[in-house]
């Protein structure tokens, strides 16, 4: 007796193959078929901020290519940063076990704007009918699968073009990349449940009542670029000027490089400083970043997260390009003149550094601008 198979879409959307899908047990007939369609792979995977500011493009590019199925590759600290975007399908965190996984698949469109030799290996060996963005030359080299992702090679290559010519912003290179307008899309990131869960208990238990605006300053920058570090001299200065104010509350955001750095602080500062601690898990701090009103941060993904969260900002920049960031009209970016920077160098030789040249009356006045545009907005 012939055994009977039934008719499976393994093309739809809700199509588990192991499980039930959860509105039908066969697929003839279901009402629910939703074919994925254009089958799209993205890999970005650090660093984190440059994540978030991939983000604009998703709404943008599902309308080009729609129907489409977005899978996202990213690294695992960063897979928390993306888990509430609806506009990803599938989200991926980098493993051995995963790459192999892709690398079964095909897919109709691949995005690599990633310039590591792992990500060009693996856009390399992906299925797929068009691929944009970073890829690699025959010996491995970095270069570009288009002509469209030549600007972003040479920006690179070029320190007269990303330091002094260059003027198009993060969003409208990756546009461009792959062949796309910028028109002013915002990055897409939100709270989780939990997280939201996890900072109005955070709020409850410190008194952030919504009585007085939260201003919200990240001391750190990460581990890359440490030449992005305020000094402490300046961070107290900015903290004490703040209280003086005695209009808003100050809490220190961070992650484990700022556990001493921020004890000392808030050893200083004393009562009426609130220390949202260096342990949160980066949907955690997703929500504490969401309590602040106003964020004050060097070029780092705190700031990333607070732009795409809609915050009130105070940016501040000395080693990196401020031209590539936009802040939405919610905030203003203070750059120290230094005629080296920006320069992207992850030491400095200088005795007298930009970030050193930081005033924390400069930050301050900002942070009153800022403060002032919330409540004309209430």
């Amino acid at each position: 007796m012939a055994l009977e198979i039934p008719e499976v879409k393994p093309d739809c959307r809700h199509y588990r193959g192991y499980k039930p899908c959860g509105f039908r047990e066969t697929c003839d007939g279901c009402p629910h078929y939703s074919p994925e369609g254009r089958r799209i792979l993205i890999l970005k995977l650090a660093a984190a901020g440059d994540v978030v500011r991939t983000t604009p493009l998703l709404r943008p590019l599902r309308e080009r290519e729609a129907p489409c199925h977005v899978t996202w590759l990213t690294d695992p600290f960063s897979v928390d940063l993306l888990r509430q975007t609806s506009t990803i399908d599938r989200l991926l965190a980098w493993s051995a076990e995963t790459c192999m996984i892709l690398e079964a698949e095909a897919f109709d469109l691949l995005i690599n704007f990633e310039k590591e030799p792992r990500a060009l290996a693996l856009a390399k060996r992906v299925p797929a009918r068009r691929k944009l963005g970073f890829g690699p030359a025959p010996n491995g080299a970095l270069h570009v699968f288009n002509r469209e992702s030549v600007y972003a090679l040479r920006l690179g290559l070029s320190d007269e073009l990303k330091f002094r010519v260059n003027q198009k912003t993060y969003p409208e290179i990756v546009f461009e990349m792959i062949g796309l307008q910028y028109k002013g899309e915002e990055y897409e990131i939100a709270p989780s449940p939990e997280a939201r869960s996890y900072a109005a208990d955070f709020a409850r238990r410190h008194g952030l009542d919504g009585s007085a605006p939260v201003v919200g300053v990240n001391t750190g920058c990460g581990d890359v670029f440490q030449t992005k570090q305020w000094t402490y001299e300046g961070l107290a200065g900015l903290i004490r000027l703040l209280r003086e104010r005695g209009d808003c509350r100050v809490m220190l955001l961070g992650g484990p490089r700022e556990v001493e750095l921020n004890r000392r602080l808030m050893a200083e500062a004393g009562d009426g400083v609130v220390d949202s601690r260096c342990d949160n898990s980066i949907a955690e701090f997703v929500g504490l970043v969401d309590l602040c009103d106003v964020v004050v941060a060097a070029d780092t993904m705190a700031l990333h997260i607070a732009i795409g969260l809609k915050k009130q900002l105070v940016a501040y920049f000395g080693p990196t390009c401020d031209q590539e960031v936009g802040l939405f009209g919610r905030g203003e970016k203070i750059v120290t003149e230094f005629p080296c920077s920006p320069c992207y160098l992850t030491t400095c030789p200088k005795e007298r550094t930009c970030m050193m040249a930081l005033a924390p009356e400069t930050v301050a006045e900002a942070v009153g601008r800022r403060l002032a545009a919330l409540r004309a907005t209430h």
